[in-house]
């Protein structure tokens, strides 16, 4: 059986130290920080977005959405606009500039992905089987089922 403390423990190291190298080379080769770059691939996914589908994705707060968005438009990165359909929000989109880090930088994440994991036919179902955990964590924290704090008295 396995020992999912053990599996919890060696996903957040792995996670970690896969995330501290590749920030510290993007910073480096391409002075992005991994945050962005992430906030750059949804954009660019999703051609225009509101504030808080980035924040729903990156598993954020609004506000520090917002923050991480103003520091991509100072960069000129992105370009925020009001949201002609919602007052309450603004929609954010790539700039020529911000496609182009995001094309330059994207190459440099595989390769380090690549150095660190490799790929190997387990990978494949590594992935399918991360992916599935992930939806179902997001589902349930969406609609409350994990533990609440109801003890029925």
């Amino acid at each position: 059986m396995t020992d999912l403390t053990a599996l919890f423990t060696d996903l957040v190291r792995l996670e970690t130290r896969l995330y501290n190298v590749i920030d510290a080379r993007l910073k480096a080769e391409h002075d992005l920080p991994l945050g962005q770059f992430e906030f750059l691939r949804f954009v660019a996914a999703h051609g225009t977005t509101r504030v808080y589908d980035l924040a729903r994705e990156m598993a954020i707060t609004v506000g520090a959405t917002s923050k991480a968005v103003d520091r991509l438009e100072s960069a000129g990165r992105v370009r925020r606009t009001a949201n002609p359909d919602d007052r309450r929000s603004s929609l954010v989109e790539l700039t020529p500039a911000g496609a182009d880090v995001l094309a330059a930088a994207t190459p440099t994440v595989e390769a380090e992905l690549q150095a660190w994991v490799g790929s190997a036919p387990a990978l494949e179902q590594l992935a399918t089987s991360l992916s599935m955990l992930r939806r179902r964590a997001e589902l349930d924290h969406r609609t409350d089922r994990h533990h609440s704090s109801n003890t029925g008295s």
